[in-house]
């Protein structure tokens, strides 16, 4: 079956004038026929008509006020009226106030109704498509709107202060309920701490948890970079007809964002100036350019360096300081967050084995023991840089401490609070006898340690018997850890 013709409604008092239009478009139309406007509106009511040809003079409710209850209730209908009257002044009032598309004159021509018919529905259809057309774009508006609320929404959880692992009970959460109460005021944040602290995703998170977290976020390092180059990346370089590049800098592209400046100590005192007149006049002048570029940008900065001592020895600028320092954080290293290791090396090893296509299970106690006693220089850094390289070594599912480079090996347990450092060790006032006797217990936990405690091979590799290494065991006392299974010794 082919699709249903369109629905016409034909109203005129007048029997022969029914017939005629009927014949005229039945060949082309569905035909509904009454003889009045109570038969056509009851007619209205259970049909859907698309178009209506309807006689003005009628007896009882003339065809401009039947037009005219027609919009009211059904606005989409195309109504025709047809008269064998002239009254121009009533026919443009009667147009108007009930809406009507189109007059026809008697007597008409039945061609010229059957394309005033086939006009009239090609209107009914494009004003349908039109609204469904217009309600399907006002949902899609609404669908792409929520959807883009929900990618924000992940994005801020995804790149917000979860994101910066830590256990329960870290030394860490004190610093990060301090960045949660400054993320929303709208204030420059001055985050000190060593390098690869975490100090960027503590300011991403501070960023995503803001009043500009629609908006970008964007992360420059001063630290050995030339003058030039910082200058270019934060102002910009207006291009010029000798082949310079037209560039846009950070304090533009970070436009009701947030810019992140790390090592913020190491920029010259030019660079000091120039940044630190942006900020306080909210405008800057770009590499050629004499027209100033206004910025709305928050600037959350990162130190190593203690800026206030070096604001008291005269490297850094007084009123940049301020500028950058209205809130200020203090990152811990790693060598102080010692009960964040176990989740962060848990994090760093899955992202690491899903990088390099190797399936691990995780670390061994043993392991996360070692890693306990170690100072981690390099914080986070040296943290990734370690498992990945233990990772690349592993031939189990399960990360032993044989795999642990030899200086974390031999880091002494109380390292942290005394002399870890085998130069510091040296140079310590104290007996011979002790002080040798601290470097061969370090010397024996890393070589047994490495080889899984497999004594024979231990003895062979350190020059001595089997009794001798047991003795040594014995007077240190270096305790075999308890493991469920153990390589043969020979």
């Amino acid at each position: 079956m082919g699709e249903p013709l369109p629905l016409v409604l034909l109203v005129d008092d007048e029997k022969h004038a029914l017939e005629s239009m009927r014949m005229a478009l039945e060949d082309d139309f569905d035909c509904l026929a009454a003889p009045n406007a109570e038969g056509a509106m009851s007619l209205m009511r259970d049909n859907p008509v698309q178009v209506i040809f309807c006689d003005h003079r009628m007896p009882g409710k003339n065809g401009v006020s039947f037009l005219t209850e027609v919009r009211e209730q059904w606005p989409d209908t195309v109504r025709i009226i047809i008269t064998g009257y002239t009254e121009t002044s009533d026919m443009i009032d009667a147009i108007n106030d009930a809406g009507i598309y189109q007059l026809i004159t008697k007597p008409w021509h039945p061609d010229h109704l059957v394309m005033a018919a086939k006009n009239a529905t090609d209107l009914f259809r494009l004003n349908r498509e039109n609204e469904q057309l217009s309600l399907e774009m006002r949902y899609l508006s609404r669908s792409v709107e929520n959807k883009l609320s929900e990618q924000r929404k992940i994005l801020r959880e995804g790149l917000g202060f979860e994101n910066v692992l830590r256990s329960t009970n870290s030394p860490l959460n004190p610093v990060i309920s301090q960045a949660r109460q400054f993320a929303g005021f709208d204030i420059p944040v001055l985050i000190t701490g060593e390098n690869a602290t975490g100090k960027a995703d503590i300011a991403r998170a501070m960023h995503y948890r803001s009043l500009r977290a629609d908006r970008p976020f964007y992360v420059l390092d001063c630290i050995g970079i030339d003058d030039t180059i910082i200058e270019e990346e934060l102002f910009g370089v207006r291009g010029s007809a000798g082949g310079q590049i037209a560039r846009t800098g950070l304090l533009q592209k970070a436009s009701r964002g947030t810019l992140f400046i790390d090592n913020l100590s190491e920029l010259s005192p030019r660079l000091q100036l120039m940044l630190s007149r942006a900020l306080q006049e909210g405008k800057y002048r770009r590499v050629g350019n004499h027209s100033p570029q206004h910025i709305d940008v928050r600037i959350i900065a990162g130190t190593e360096k203690d800026l206030r001592q070096c604001v008291t020895d005269g490297s850094f600028r007084n009123d940049l300081f301020y500028a950058v320092s209205a809130a200020e954080l203090t990152v811990l290293p790693l060598r102080d967050r010692i009960e964040d290791i176990p989740i962060l090396a848990d994090a760093i090893l899955a992202e690491a084995a899903n990088t390099h296509g190797k399936i691990v299970r995780g670390l061994s106690d043993e392991v996360l023991s070692f890693f306990a006693r170690y100072d981690w220089p390099g914080n986070l850094k040296e943290l990734e840089n370690e498992l990945v390289r233990m990772l690349v070594l592993a031939q189990g599912p399960i990360l032993g401490p044989e795999l642990i480079s030899r200086h974390i090996l031999q880091a002494e347990p109380a390292a942290r609070k005394t002399d870890g450092n085998l130069d510091r060790l040296l140079m310590a006032e104290g007996a011979l006898k002790e002080r040798i006797e601290a470097v061969e217990t370090r010397i024996l936990r890393e070589t047994l340690t490495r080889l899984k405690w497999n004594k024979s091979r231990a003895a062979c590799e350190l020059g001595l018997s089997r009794v001798g290494l047991r003795a040594k065991i014995d007077r240190y006392g270096l305790a075999e850890p308890d493991t469920t299974s153990r390589s043969e010794e020979d």
